[in-house]
């Protein structure tokens, strides 16, 4: 019995393989092993990988320990892009879940100050109101948040409040946290014992994309402070 593998010779299977790649991570996601399986109408998971296995002996591509979507094109150290999940929103207790089950990914270089000491260490999240403009992070923006579980004063933290993320100033006061916004329509969330918030993380970084230039769609993630004026923005 003939072995069971595509029509197309094997070097023209693995270019057509290595062309996909390549579009998926110029759209800003790279694929999982199973979706090049589908692309390639392979009809084992293992064939897909064989091949991405083999660009990667040939140099064609790059594969990162501990990442579903860990297959990218090679290019150096210091400008190699890597891939964080964009979360939507973030209930109460949830990031995790919230990471597991992202809606997009974000690409950002492979700076030190960005660089994760592990792979889900990173996530993007996409502001909602304008609570924050005069730090230059505007409705609609994308942050690069690093999770850790504590900052420092002056940080600007993602911080779950009352079940949803918001992005504010952190200020640690005698006997109470403030989360500051920045805009003085605005009015402070303050917290006292035994009520606090849960820093999710500390924004290392904004993104903001134009028209025609949009980060992956996702539901609106950061969460409303109060405003002087009442309810919730």
């Amino acid at each position: 019995m003939a072995p069971n593998r595509p029509s197309a010779s094997r070097p023209d299977t693995r270019s057509r393989v290595l062309s996909f790649v390549r579009e998926c991570v110029q759209r800003g996601t790279p694929p999982t092993v199973r979706e090049v399986q589908r692309a390639m109408g392979f009809r084992a998971v293992q064939s897909a990988q064989q091949h991405l296995e083999a660009l990667v002996k040939d140099g064609a591509l790059v594969r990162e320990q501990g990442q579903a979507r860990g297959y990218r094109l090679p290019s150096t150290e210091h400008t190699a892009p890597r891939f964080v999940p964009l979360v939507g929103r973030v209930q109460a207790g949830a990031l995790h879940a919230a990471i597991e089950h992202h809606e997009g990914h974000v690409p950002i270089e492979a700076r030190p100050r960005l660089r994760p000491r592990k792979p889900d260490e990173l996530f993007a999240l996409r502001v909602r109101g304008d609570s924050m403009q005069n730090a230059a992070i505007l409705d609609g923006d994308v942050v690069i948040v690093r999770r850790q579980p504590h900052a420092e004063t002056g940080d600007i933290v993602v911080a779950q409040v009352d079940g949803e993320a918001t992005v504010k100033r952190l200020k640690l006061r005698p006997g109470r946290v403030e989360l500051w916004p920045e805009n003085p329509d605005f009015e402070p969330i303050v917290l006292r014992p035994p009520a606090e918030p849960e820093i999710l993380g500390k924004v290392l970084e904004v993104r903001r994309y134009l028209d025609g230039h949009r980060a992956p769609s996702s539901t609106l993630s950061s969460a409303p402070s109060r405003s002087s004026k009442g309810g919730a923005r």
